[in-house]
């Protein structure tokens, strides 16, 4: 394989012109990866401002919020491939480039149709981006500790990036109008791009073979099909009949997808990947974490701004110091796998995050914040601690011509799995809540029903209460929202600790020291600690 990539040579005195390269690649990476997370929260914060600019209908409001993780979702797998095939450092640059033109057309939105097109045109940017970011740190960092330290780090800017867009957003709106949100993206973008035409190293498949010209549309078709169905009857209920007739038409189109790929001599995604115990083991333990961290978030910003009156900016800032944790804890993966193994930090992260999860559950309506904050970072610890092994472990178990790829299955599982995570968690979130929630007589019907409907529901249902009556129905709903949430945490923290263990199982087998090969080379491995060593050339022949 051809690539640009350079190794350090320990000259004295200082960092090797190689060890410049990757460093460098590695910031450019973590900041374009950043944008995309602050750009996937900020919106939330955005919308009471631009619903008064741009007055949307309902349909066109969940579009707003939802069409730019579709189309991210939906195309990722496509453009990793594309970027295996045509370099990783291009798809980058011309994602990059797309995403600052996006952000502009955002910005100064004059209608809600236009606003719903420039966050779809974001999210094909940022499916161009976020692969190309992951497999372009993997390609740079060949020692397989620095790589495990680069992705952990790349893992950890992300998971801070999505407390930095309530913060970011918070700051911007109390000063600006509602696009400057997103008008911040254009020069840090065009700054991207100037920075990684000079420092990152191209790298891609030499022999790529030919695209499968059917396979696209499948992919596109299935994953955006199962991911809305999963969303909409996650939010809206059952009774939703396009999310159902989405939902089949998403499972038919993967279908013929998967069982088209299994034939073709050129696949869009290499099935074979998945019969690597490394591959495979990985997945699913992110797939996991994000099934139980994805409701959680939404839970607790509901906690602070609705049961503790808190403002967005004040809630973001009590929520930070979990991601900031993940930041400072991510080098510490690096140190860890080669002392206990792959499947013993994983566990460890999943047990970290099962234990904090229950424990953030014990939350009152008038609990001190203090008394959770140890809680708060030791959940952003387990995070990071799994997040960055698992990515390790899917890019280093795929042959480096199939990193863009690899790279897209793992954030696409993570998109499903917090789609999974808000369908099944929320949905008992909410149903807890309504069970536990007791109407008086005299409340309006349509009150009623916006009490049922969340918490902030039942708050401004309280409103129309007179008196004493008004404030013993808003505490009602509170309590109610809290005892939902701690239902909701112990199911959470249950199916992380049983995520624990099967980490332990599913990876067991997999070198702490995964060497970086090429495809057709046969890796060296390093055996996990207490164990003999593992063979993974089913995947170097793959």
């Amino acid at each position: 394989m051809t690539t640009n990539e350079t190794r350090e040579t320990n000259e004295p005195g200082g960092a090797s012109p190689g060890a410049r390269t990757r460093w460098a690649t590695l910031a450019v990476c973590c900041v374009a990866g950043m944008l995309l997370g602050i750009d996937n929260s900020v919106l939330n914060y955005a919308i009471p401002s631009l619903v008064k600019a741009l007055d949307p209908s309902a349909t066109q409001l969940l579009w707003i919020a939802d069409s730019y993780g579709f189309a991210m979702a939906g195309l990722m797998v496509l453009m990793g491939n594309l970027g295996d095939r045509f370099g990783r450092k291009r798809m980058l640059l011309l994602g990059a480039t797309a995403f600052g033109a996006a952000s502009l057309a955002t910005a100064y939105a004059s209608g809600a149709a236009t606003l719903i097109a420039a966050r779809v045109l974001l999210g094909a940017a940022g499916a161009m981006i976020l692969p190309s970011t992951l497999s372009l740190v993997r390609n740079a960092f060949t020692d397989p500790k620095e790589r495990t330290m680069a992705i952990g780090i790349s893992g950890g800017t992300g998971a801070a990036s999505f407390a930095l867009g309530p913060v970011v957003g918070g700051l911007l709106l109390d000063h600006f109008w509602w696009g400057s949100v997103f008008l911040i993206n254009v020069p840090v973008m065009a700054l991207v791009v100037l920075v990684g035409a000079v420092v990152l190293p191209e790298s891609r498949n030499p022999r790529p073979g030919r695209l499968d010209r059917l396979s696209v549309p499948l992919s596109v078709v299935g994953l955006l099909g199962l991911i809305y169905a999963i969303k909409t009857l996650g939010v809206n209920g059952a009774h939703v009949t396009s999310a159902w007739l989405a939902g089949a038409v998403g499972l038919a189109a993967l279908t013929v997808f998967v069982r088209r790929q299994a034939r073709l001599a050129e696949p869009l995604l290499d099935l074979r990947l998945f019969r690597n115990p490394a591959f495979s083991g990985a997945v699913g333990s992110t797939t996991v974490t994000m099934f139980a961290s994805s409701t959680l978030s939404l839970a607790f910003s509901l906690y602070f701004q609705t049961v503790r009156g808190w403002s967005p900016l004040v809630a973001s800032l009590a929520l930070l110091p979990g991601p900031l944790s993940a930041v400072a804890a991510a080098p510490l993966a690096a140190v860890l796998v080669p002392r206990i193994g792959r499947a013993r930090v994983v566990a460890i992260g999943l047990f970290l995050m099962a234990v904090s999860t229950a424990g953030l559950g014990t939350m009152t309506p008038h609990s001190d914040y203090w008394a959770f904050l140890p809680v708060v970072v030791v959940n952003g610890c387990g995070i990071i601690l799994t997040i960055a092994v698992t990515s390790d472990t899917v890019l280093a178990a795929a042959p480096r011509d199939r990193t863009g790829a690899a790279a897209a299955v793992s954030e696409t599982a993570q998109e499903l799995g917090g789609a999974l995570g808000i369908a099944v968690l929320g949905s008992v979130l909410s149903a807890v809540y309504r069970g536990g929630l007791t109407l008086p007589a005299r409340l309006p019907a349509s009150a009623a029903h916006l009490a049922r409907e969340s918490v902030s529901g039942g708050v401004q249902a309280g409103a129309t209460l007179p008196g004493q009556a008004g404030r013993s129905f808003v505490a009602g709903a509170k309590l109610a929202f809290t005892h939902a949430v701690h239902v909701t945490t112990l199911a959470g923290g249950a199916l992380l600790l049983l995520g624990a263990v099967a980490a332990l199982f599913a990876l067991r087998g997999v070198p702490a020291v995964i060497e970086d090969v090429d495809q057709d080379q046969e890796p060296q491995t390093h055996a996990e600690p207490g164990r003999a060593p593992a063979r993974t050339s089913e995947r170097a022949a793959s």
